[in-house]
Parts: structure tokens; sequence; C-alpha cells
């Protein structure tokens, strides 16, 4: 597992663009991965067997039930309290925010550590910054290829969309979970720090990742 950053307290302004709605949202510091996860790590935990051609490949194909798995076994393993507990039927999710294990960022936290302090819809030139449809030639890269953001987070913008924990809108979508970023198979105005996707938490494709975060205590 590679050295995790610190992100940082501060603010955040989301909106949604479906409702016409904006708010803002109070991020306490956290620790974000720089990279999503990659295939070479989520086979190691997940004990699959032989690891999968790429290894440095973020890992795709995962759905968010599985991403939540890989996290409490990566924090059993890491001797760090699981942060999910999950139903017998595994309907039911609930998170445990003091606990100091691994789990997926929310989509405040990964909006504010994806701007990185800027402005703008993306945090730096398409090209340079993220694998998209336009450059990507129509597979995933390596993850950490292009150049970070201000914060030193790799791949915030395209290559692969990433999990986050939150609920999109329960009273229309019911359990769809967020997800954030953009992709290799994306245009360029999908790939920007407010773009916001929606699925069930069973879905899972060939451009869908996930990246770790975890509580700072």
């Amino acid at each position: 597992m590679e050295q995790m950053i610190l992100i940082p307290g501060g603010e955040v302004q989301l909106r949604d663009d479906r409702v016409k709605t904006k708010w803002t949202a109070r991020v306490d510091s956290f620790w974000l991965a720089p990279v999503p996860v990659t295939n070479a790590l989520y086979d190691r935990v997940m004990a699959e067997g032989e690891p999968a051609s790429g290894t440095g490949m973020p890992v795709v194909n995962v759905s968010w039930n599985d991403a939540i798995l890989f996290c409490n076994k990566l924090s059993q393993e890491s001797g760090l309290q699981e942060c999910y507990s999950i139903s017998e039927d595994g309907e039911s999710v609930s998170c445990n925010w003091e606990a100091d294990g691994y789990r997926l960022p929310t989509e405040a936290e990964w909006q504010y550590a994806c701007k990185a302090g800027t402005t703008g819809y993306q945090y730096g030139e398409l090209n340079a910054v993220a694998w998209y449809e336009g450059n990507s030639g129509g597979v995933v890269h390596e993850a950490g290829q292009k150049l970070p953001n201000a914060w030193g987070l790799y791949d915030m913008l395209g290559n692969v969309w990433e999990w986050c924990w939150d609920i999109y809108d329960e009273n229309v979508y019911g359990s769809y979970r967020i997800f954030r970023g953009g992709s290799w198979a994306e245009e360029a105005r999908g790939c920007g720090a407010t773009c916001r996707r929606r699925s069930h938490p069973t879905f899972h494709i060939d451009d869908l990742g996930f990246r770790l975060a975890r509580s700072l205590r």
C-alpha cells in the first residue's frame, strides 16, 4: 500500500444539476491514496490467484459492494478497525467514521480533493492530467502516468471512474451510489470535478474502479 496523502480540511460546494440544487459541505482532514486501487493490490488482498495482467492498471469491473468488502479486508490485513458493517443479507451497509481503517471517500471529500484548491471544472489541461476518450486509445492505462493535481493526486480525472460512499438520491434511485471523475472511455465534458454519475451497488463495468481513503484519527 503506497503512502497516502494528507488532505487538509476545508469547504466544498456541491451541486446536483439534475434537480438544480447547490450546497456547501465541510470536509475534515483525511487521508487519500495518490492513485486508484490497482490490479496488483486488489488481487493480493482478495487472494484471487494469479495477478491480473497489467498489475499497475487501476482495477475495474468492481462493484460498490466489491469495493466495500475490499476496504474491510485491507483494514483487517493492516491491523486497523474496519469501517463498514454489512448486514447478513448484504443489503445494508453502515460506516463507522471514527474507525481508522480503509474506506471509500465521501462525495464531498472526493470533489474537494480533486479540485485541490482550484476553481475550474478541471484542475489542469485535460490531455496533461487525464486519460479520456480523446487520448486513451480506447483502453485503461497504468495509474499515475499523467500529471497530478496540486495535492499530488493522480488520475482524479479520467482513466477510471471512482466509487464514492454516498447514496445518490434514495427517494428517486433507491440504493444507487455515486461515482466520480470520468474515465478512459468518457468524452472530455464528462471528466470534471463536479460531474456526478450513479448506479446500483452491484453494477460493474470496465471503466469503473475506486480509490482508498482513511479518516484522520
